[in-house]
């Protein structure tokens, strides 16, 4: 019997891909700058992501995915929490910004930028 492994992966939606590349126009980003996603200790539910722009790519640790010619990279440990998750940016009469719709997650505070898995 032949299985195959599932490939791990982001999934980036139409508006955060346009979005990525307003602030990258207003913010003055190379052309060969990516979305950095972490996820670090910390926070109130015990993980947080962190967002940055950057144009290195480390050739062992990262991954980068592509949607409308937006790039995001994160590295192998993080891409552990993320797997399947969808990266969005909504906006809406309260407030607007990147929303990560995490099935990994168990648990998350009310800002949306800590969350907790289970480790069982």
């Amino acid at each position: 019997m032949n299985t195959q492994e599932k490939t791990k992966e982001i999934l980036i939606t139409d508006s955060a891909a346009k979005q990525i590349a307003r602030l990258m126009e207003k913010t003055g980003q190379p052309e060969d700058a990516m979305l950095r996603i972490t996820v670090n200790g910390g926070g109130c539910s015990g993980f947080q992501y962190g967002f940055d722009f950057d144009t290195q790519k480390s050739a062992t640790d990262d991954i980068v995915f592509e949607k409308n010619g937006i790039k995001v990279v994160t590295d192998t440990l993080s891409l552990d929490f993320l797997d399947q998750a969808a990266l969005d940016y909504v906006s809406d009469l309260g407030a607007a910004g990147f929303k990560i719709v995490n099935p990994n997650a168990v648990a998350s505070c009310g800002c949306g930028n800590s969350f907790s898995v289970d480790m069982g």
